[in-house]
């Protein structure tokens, strides 16, 4: 168990790093004023970063996810197992609830870790521009967040975060499950590595296809308030009105990085636990082929 949750983090890390770029990409994207864009679309948000910010630019806000990794993955192997545990079979279904209850109780870790995120990646860039950054880094995004708002603020997005999580958690176990079911992945089969990487990889894009339209109202409610003005009073009205100024594409707006970020990121983390598995247990050791639940798309992942 130690070493599945420890092959787990080091995965976990693996993808918030080959993804964290194209999550910026598509916070930038998805809270951009539809009046005065500052990015013609996924490449040119791209190009726009690297120019104007360097390639470093691409990794703000990166410190956030990474520190929530460990305790993420800690809430989500153990909800998860326990809870298939519980229900007593290994069905699809159960999958399917089972990874619903870990989406659920990660929100708490997850929607600050986020929030940090956000505010980090949207410092210092168009219309968030100012002469000195107000954050650090992201424990200090957090400490200032919580000193002026308090846990409200903290918690900023939990609602929506929850609504999110927890249905696409649960698709990502279930694709996953059916994927591996119908690919025969058995560990003497030469080709189960590439078998994990596809069947991650889809979990991941099935996961993010199911609730992206939640996830943009997410981000422009931790997003809103940072320029000084508050735009939204809650969910319904920052539906109301996202959808009234900009219409329904709104609700797809960053839809592309985060599907070039979905397949390759949990490609990465399927592949990082394997191989770590691999080196660290002996071939007779490794009867199952599935790494296990801890394998996770960053939220965050």
């Amino acid at each position: 168990m130690a070493l599945d949750f420890l092959a787990g983090c080091v995965g976990g890390a693996a993808g918030v790093l080959v993804g964290h770029p194209f999550d910026t990409v598509k916070v930038r994207l998805q809270v951009q004023n539809v009046e005065k864009p500052l990015y013609r679309g996924t490449f040119h948000c791209f190009q726009s970063i690297i120019k104007q910010e360097s390639a470093f630019g691409l990794y703000k806000g990166i410190g956030s996810p990474m520190m929530g990794l460990t305790f993420i993955n800690a809430v989500v192997f153990g909800v998860q197992g326990n809870t298939l545990r519980a229900l007593g079979k290994d069905t699809p279904l159960n999958q399917f609830l089972a990874g619903s209850a870990a989406g659920a109780i990660q929100c708490i870790i997850c929607c600050p870790m986020e929030l940090a995120k956000t505010r980090m990646q949207l410092q210092g860039t168009g219309e968030y521009k100012q002469k000195t950054k107000n954050y650090k880094n992201s424990l200090d995004c957090l400490i200032k967040i919580y000193r002026k708002e308090g846990l409200r603020g903290i918690n900023r997005g939990m609602v929506s975060t929850v609504i999110r999580e927890t249905p696409s958690f649960g698709f990502y176990f279930l694709t996953y499950d059916c994927m591996t079911r119908y690919l025969g992945c058995e560990a003497e089969d030469s080709y189960v590595i590439p078998k994990l990487l596809f069947s991650g990889g889809m979990s991941g894009i099935v996961s993010w296809l199911s609730t992206y339209p939640v996830d943009v109202i997410k981000s422009r409610l931790q997003a809103d308030g940072v320029g000084g003005v508050t735009q939204y009073k809650g969910i319904l009205d920052c539906v109301r009105k996202s959808y009234h100024e900009e219409g329904w594409r709104v609700f797809t707006r960053g839809l592309t990085s985060t599907l070039l970020r979905a397949f390759p990121v949990n490609a990465a983390t399927f592949a990082t636990v394997t191989v770590f598995l691999m080196y660290m247990r002996s071939e007779n050791d490794l009867r199952e082929c599935d790494p296990g639940p801890v394998i996770q798309q960053p939220s965050s992942l």
